[in-house]
């Protein structure tokens, strides 16, 4: 698990632990605690991707809702794949092939599919 993954897995633990007051600010205060530069802390693909899976509401502890303030196709990559590991939970294994399988073999990741596995593995997603 990657340092994206990471950050979303502690951050629902947060929120879930009531240690922070939303999944948005759960993520940024783990995301601050892990990261040393404020570029990578602010990264919008990874963040996106956390939130909008978080707004669907099928990550364990956290409601539906609006989080993602973002206008992205980031969510959607993370529905998508959250679809296809529930058909195929082996694709969690290689994320350059669940990249790939969601239909973005043109599209170069950017740490989106590092917050669904992570999530997968850790069963944070219903």
């Amino acid at each position: 698990m990657a340092k994206y993954g990471k950050i979303a897995v502690q951050a629902v633990r947060l929120y879930t632990n009531g240690k922070a007051s939303s999944i948005v600010d759960a993520w940024e205060i783990v995301a601050r605690e892990t990261l040393s530069t404020e570029s990578t802390q602010r990264k919008s693909c990874p963040r996106t991707t956390f939130l909008g899976v978080c707004e669907s509401g099928i990550v364990v502890g956290v409601p539906a809702g609006e989080y993602n303030t973002m206008l992205t196709s980031n969510k959607q990559y993370g529905m998508k794949a959250i679809a296809l590991l529930r058909r195929n939970p082996q694709f969690a294994n290689d994320q350059t092939l669940l990249w790939e399988k969601i239909g973005n073999a043109a599209i170069k990741p950017n740490s989106q599919m590092d917050v669904i596995t992570a999530l997968w593995a850790n069963g944070l997603i219903k």
